[in-house]
């Protein structure tokens, strides 16, 4: 390891020679291979979470996605990337956005909505326990199947 003069006494020279060996490399693909798999686990949370709050097992929210039961566990887990097809069935299982599962997938931009679905904002709610959540979800749809 070379041992670098302090500012005081460093030429111009080893001062910019060392400062461009602390630059960091611009993003590979290990780098974007992490934002994958952060964006697969982060699409998987949201789905195991919005099945939670749903009040729905595993196996009865893939029969009703019309997937395996092993396909979804492994999308939930963040080892299998869904198609935009598979998200869309999901979604309408679950009765959420499908746009909304777009973006956690990294299908659609992640830009501000104007519109975020009720379902989707006491489901994501950090604070909020799964029984509060089913609790409120309850009381939402029965004002909206009031119309």
């Amino acid at each position: 390891m070379a041992c670098w003069p302090t500012n005081d006494t460093a030429t111009p020279e080893q001062r910019l020679h060392k400062s461009r060996v602390m630059v960091k490399p611009p993003p590979g693909p290990a780098d974007l291979r992490t934002e994958l798999e952060h964006r697969l686990a982060d699409v998987g949370e949201f789905i195991r979470n919005q099945r939670e709050v749903a009040s729905m097992s595993v196996r009865r929210l893939a029969e009703a996605a019309n997937v395996s039961n092993p396909y979804l566990s492994q999308i939930e887990r963040g080892l299998r990337r869904p198609s935009a097809e598979i998200l869309q069935q999901i979604a309408k299982a679950l009765k959420i956005s499908v746009e909304t599962l777009y973006v956690r997938a990294g299908i659609l931009p992640d830009e501000p909505s104007a519109e975020i679905g009720v379902r989707e904002a006491i489901g994501s709610d950090p604070l909020l326990t799964p029984e509060q959540k089913q609790a409120l979800l309850n009381v939402y749809e029965s004002f909206v199947a009031v119309r």
